[in-house]
């Protein structure tokens, strides 16, 4: 029997490279979940200023704000098969110099749209249209980012230099919880639904500045490099070469398979990380500044279980961390919302329940990246992954808000968001129990 050797190339780059790597990938996806954050936490005051129509009621508005919400995760396959097929043709680095781009004009042009009252019924078009920018931008971001990481991660550590892409999503979204925070604290709710909501979004432009710095000095991948010239890593040229369709086929496969790997942490993350605040005030009744205390919260214990997770799963594996991630938000999920539910608990006791929720997911965000890396060649991997990625936070990240708004809605019970993490913690642990116990173990495949 053959040991899995790591690749070579992996192993000798320089630790300056792989740094640089962690850096350039970290910081576009801070941007990018930094201000998905932001439009979910301030879902109710753009739904004020965009989606309300003579007549309309807060609920219509808010559910409209979170169509435009879904509408943009959306386009975020459309953007990873086009930015992913041009990075696994011309480059991870070029792509990644464009994605930034974008996705920095579009955020930036939020914060300067007029609203419905200055604009009519243009303005709510024109910021989903912005929406669209960005989600074709952010379904480029994570296949790039995720290959670089770990295409210059040593050996034995993609699993922690692969988390470093959820920490800074949970860094993202804990940024723009806390800048929320911080607004609703010193801003009257006029001057905040007047223009102190359009600050969160114009800081944006000094960061991406930062990151396009970053990301023009990255080098190209060891792996696409060699790919690109035609030389094979020796354990695949051993391989016999298969059909014409059959790596097609192979590929769409892996990409459905890895959606459903991720429909637990796409589901559980936008439903605890993102929908609280607004789910908090519209069914349970919270101020503005609670559920932004809580989200903050939930946001700290996701962040601080990433990296473990990640480096863990190095050790144990991708498949049993992430299983395990999946079973115990699905079994808290109830007690959680309940918890929460009940007027006589404690506030320690609830700020504890969502800092745990956080803490769960990050078992599946942490090893999650690299998990997807593993199951694509570099040939395809900036698109497979990033599709697989992109599918599913389009059905089960997108559509959290308005399927969980609208069903809580529509029935009344107030246990909608309990139900929905459940369900899709259960289907995504069956498809993580597929994985291969040694993945973590193996060399990626050119």
């Amino acid at each position: 029997m053959t040991t899995p050797v790591h690749e070579p190339v992996e192993g000798t780059a320089q630790p300056p490279r792989s740094r640089r790597a962690l850096a350039a990938g970290s910081v576009g996806n801070f941007i990018e979940w930094y201000e998905f954050g932001v439009y979910g936490y301030f879902a109710t005051v753009i739904a004020a200023n965009f989606f309300t129509p003579d007549g309309g009621s807060d609920a219509e508005a808010l559910v409209r704000t979170y169509a435009s919400f879904a509408l943009a995760f959306f386009f975020r396959p459309v953007g990873a098969a086009l930015f992913g097929r041009v990075g696994d043709r011309m480059g991870r680095r070029p792509t990644l110099i464009l994605v930034i781009c974008l996705m920095t004009g579009a955020t930036t042009l939020i914060g300067l749209l007029p609203t419905y009252a200055t604009l009519g019924a243009a303005a709510p078009w024109l910021l989903t249209f912005l929406r669209v920018l960005q989600g074709l931008s952010a379904g480029g971001e994570f296949g790039g980012a995720v290959s670089i990481m770990t295409e210059f991660a040593p050996p034995g550590r993609r699993g922690l230099y692969g988390a470093w892409q959820s920490f800074t999503v949970a860094l993202g979204l804990l940024a723009g919880a806390g800048i929320a925070a911080l607004l609703a604290s010193l801003l009257t709710e006029s001057e905040l639904n007047g223009w102190g909501w359009r600050l969160p979004f114009l800081l944006t432009l000094p960061l991406g500045l930062a990151a396009l710095w970053l990301r023009l000095r990255l080098e190209e991948t060891p792996s696409f490099r060699r790919t690109r010239n035609g030389a094979p890593h020796r354990e695949e040229s051993r391989r016999p070469e298969p059909p014409a369709a059959a790596p097609a086929r192979e590929t769409a496969r892996a990409i459905a398979l890895g959606a459903g790997r991720l429909m637990g942490w796409s589901a559980a993350g936008y439903t605890f990380l993102v929908v609280m605040p607004s789910y908090l005030q519209s069914t349970l009744d919270a101020t503005f500044q609670q559920a932004l205390i809580a989200t903050v919260l939930a946001n700290l214990g996701f962040a601080l279980s990433i990296i473990p997770a990640g480096a863990l799963s190095d050790r144990v594996g991708r498949r049993a961390v992430m299983a395990a991630g999946a079973l115990l938000v699905a079994v808290l999920a109830f007690p959680l919302l309940n918890l929460l539910q009940d007027a006589s608990a404690s506030t320690a006791a609830k700020g504890l329940a969502v800092f745990a929720a956080g803490a769960v997911v990050g078992l599946m965000a942490g090893p999650g990246p690299a998990m997807l890396a593993e199951m694509f060649p570099t040939s395809v991997r900036y698109t497979g992954l990033g599709l697989a990625y992109a599918l599913s936070n389009a059905v089960f990240s997108g559509c959290a808000g308005l399927i969980i708004t609208e069903a809580v809605e529509r029935t009344g019970d107030i246990d909608i968001p309990a139900y929905y993490v459940v369900v899709t913690c259960t289907v995504s642990m069956f498809a993580l129990l597929t994985l291969r116990g040694d993945d973590h173990r193996r060399a990626l495949r050119d």
